[in-house]
């Protein structure tokens, strides 16, 4: 449908006829002229234009074009189908461990072995699908940490560029507390009704010039909740020159401090073994950060003033070409 934005502006319409009635009529200066009784008798090659028929085309026009030039300047648009957008008011940060560790291979898609970063993402690219309405931030963390992504509503984007992370892109060590740190950095000044952090990582702090449990004190400050999930199988069969035998992976997990920083700044530390476990948690998470229901609308808006103002110009040109209309 059309709608103009500025529909008071059409009072403007009458205004030429109240100058013409408000002001003083223009006087033509009368100059002596030479009286030819025989006028009829030259001939002017039949391109003679009557005079008051030039003036009414010329005046029709000049009614068109103000016609045209009150209609843009009510900036007519074009609406579109309505179009329906969820906003929560939820900021949600994921930080991804990528330290080498991560390239164990103690976790299964299709029955096939896979490391745990691939699993991290399968499950990972669910989730951030699901987040309709949340702003969503990327966090990359090995030696270093760094923001692969800002918040944003785009979740394709952050999901690609999940996708696209490889180990070792940040190092082969672990620094936990780095990541919150600049998840803390991140978030603090943006306004947002909710701050989340969901960190994922199979290790201990190995890295990183603050300690998990200080940075966890920074995020607490800035009413940031951390949920922290520990990644990595309890056993898996080794072969070796002996034979088979069991081992744990995760020796090197710790998850006291995972815990005490889930639990001081009010989130939930969970553990997953499996993908299985991991795709659990993250609609556990659906559960306690839930999508938003409620829906806003908008409709897509196309400006149309440039149509009638350009036919306005158009008109206003033809009359003021020399000789156009002229008796």
């Amino acid at each position: 449908m059309i709608h103009f934005e500025w529909p008071l502006l059409m009072l403007a319409l009458p205004l030429p006829l109240l100058v013409r009635r408000l002001l003083p009529p223009y006087q033509a200066v009368q100059q002596a002229a030479l009286k030819v009784p025989f006028l009829d008798e030259f001939d002017l090659g039949g391109q003679r234009m009557p005079g008051a028929q030039a003036d009414k085309w010329r005046l029709l026009m000049a009614v068109i074009a103000w016609i045209l030039l009150v209609a843009a300047c009510t900036r007519p648009q074009w609406l579109g189908e309505p179009i329906a957008q969820a906003v929560s008011g939820r900021d949600l940060m994921l930080a991804v461990d990528l330290s080498g560790s991560m390239e164990e291979q103690d976790f299964f898609i299709n029955k096939q072995p896979v490391d745990r970063l691939t699993a991290a993402k399968s499950v990972a690219a669910d989730f951030i699908e699901r987040r309709l309405g949340d702003r969503i931030g990327l966090i990359l963390f090995g030696t270093q940490a760094y923001l692969q992504v800002p918040l944003t509503f785009d979740r394709k984007t952050v999901g690609t560029l999940l996708n696209e992370a490889v180990i070792g892109l940040a190092g082969d060590k672990t620094a936990i507390g780095d990541a919150i740190g600049l998840a803390v950095k991140r978030l603090a000044g943006q306004p947002s009704q909710s701050r989340v952090l969901v960190l994922m990582t199979d290790g201990a702090n190995t890295a990183g010039e603050v300690t998990p449990l200080k940075a966890a004190e920074l995020a607490k400050a800035v009413q940031l909740k951390i949920y922290t999930i520990g990644i990595g199988a309890d056993e898996m069969i080794v072969q070796s020159f002996f034979g088979n035998r069991k081992v744990n992976p995760s020796i090197d997990l710790d998850e006291d401090t995972l815990v005490k920083i889930a639990e001081s700044t009010g989130g939930h530390y969970y553990r997953a073994r499996n993908t299985a476990e991991l795709d659990n948690i993250y609609l556990r998470l659906d559960e306690l950060e839930p999508i938003i229901k409620d829906k806003q609308y908008f409709r897509p808006r196309t400006e149309l003033f440039y149509w009638p103002l350009a036919a306005a110009l158009w008109l206003v040109a033809v009359i003021a070409w020399p000789g156009r209309g002229k008796p």
